[in-house]
């Protein structure tokens, strides 16, 4: 398995278990304020890379590149702290200069979507509060991670969207058919790698008759996501996405269904979109053509921005243990 299907695999099951281990505490934090451990002096960590012209670029240059896009699709690796640090930075900058007009969370579901809109005699600066009223699954979304961000968004008044399908609606899913409008969006040669992309998130414990629903909830969840950018016609500014690396490349994501459009919603310029991947470093390589590898000729990402490593865990060996 190549470097880029190793990096795939890990996205993938955590995107698909949507769960996020605890950040290191205030103590961890390196002397080159790394949170995460491993590989903090690898020679792609925290460079930025961009796909277009295959070359590095500062900081500033990708804030004026992102300054100028309607959609930002902002990655992570769900449990990597230093990602969620660098992307609450990137929006502060958006919240503080007014540029913001809805932001958008992989984490919250349809049915939270009336408490995000009802928070009147909510107090935004009580976490324990804020998680009770939103009903924050905890368990699959560490507050640590999201709560910040989160609540620089609310308290500037920024409006915020619940980007994910329900447990209800994923059920719904599962057993039936997808819309006509969003099954339409994928050709064959997406499917093919959708399928084999939640075989290898699974390890190769999936069985084959099971694929087909399993890449249904994920071109649900990826539809909903883009629909929910689309969401308070009224917001002028820009629409942000915040979910897992996987959601938000180019070749399989979410871009896929905002240009197409769906039936309820229009489609989106394809030069209004940019995607940016917050990705770990590998220690087997510098390179970071190894770390863009697509199955398509659409690069996955826009940018890619290069961290710490969290752990060298064996996600399979961890499955077929269980």
């Amino acid at each position: 398995m190549t470097l880029s299907r190793r990096l795939l695999l890990s996205l993938a099951l955590l995107s698909l278990s949507g769960c996020a281990s605890l950040p290191p505490s205030p103590a961890a934090q390196s002397e080159s304020g790394w949170l995460s451990p491993l590989y903090q002096d690898h020679p792609l960590v925290g460079r930025i890379w961009r796909a277009s012209d295959q070359r590095f670029i500062s900081a500033e240059e990708l804030q004026l590149a992102l300054s100028g896009k309607r959609f930002m699709l902002l990655g992570e690796k769900h449990d990597n702290p230093d990602h969620h640090r660098l992307r609450r930075t990137l929006l502060q900058g958006m919240v503080a200069e007014g540029s913001l007009g809805v932001v958008s969370f992989e984490m919250l579901d349809s049915n939270q979507q009336a408490r995000v809109d009802d928070l009147g005699g909510v107090d935004l600066n009580s976490a324990q509060v804020l998680q009770e009223h939103l009903q924050w699954d905890a368990e699959g979304w560490d507050w640590n991670f999201y709560g910040p961000v989160l609540t620089d968004l609310l308290t500037a008044g920024v409006p915020v969207q619940a980007g994910n399908i329900s447990r209800d609606e994923m059920m719904t899913v599962y057993g039936s058919d997808l819309d006509a409008d969003v099954a339409a969006v994928m050709d064959a040669v997406q499917m093919e790698q959708l399928n084999k992309d939640i075989d290898e998130s699974h390890c190769g414990m999936l069985p084959a008759s099971q694929f087909p629903a399993m890449v249904r909830v994920q071109q649900s969840r990826d539809a909903s996501m883009a629909r929910s950018l689309m969401a308070a016609p009224e917001s002028t500014g820009k629409r942000v996405l915040i979910a897992g690396n996987y959601h938000v490349r180019r070749d399989l994501g979410v871009p896929n269904y905002l240009v197409a459009g769906l039936a309820d919603m229009p489609a989106a310029a394809e030069a209004d979109i940019v995607t940016l991947g917050f990705l770990e470093v590998s220690a087997e390589s510098d390179v970071p053509a190894d770390y863009t590898e697509a199955f398509s000729a659409t690069t996955p990402y826009d940018y890619l921005w290069f961290t710490p490593a969290v752990t060298t865990e064996d996600y399979c060996a961890a499955m077929r243990a269980q």
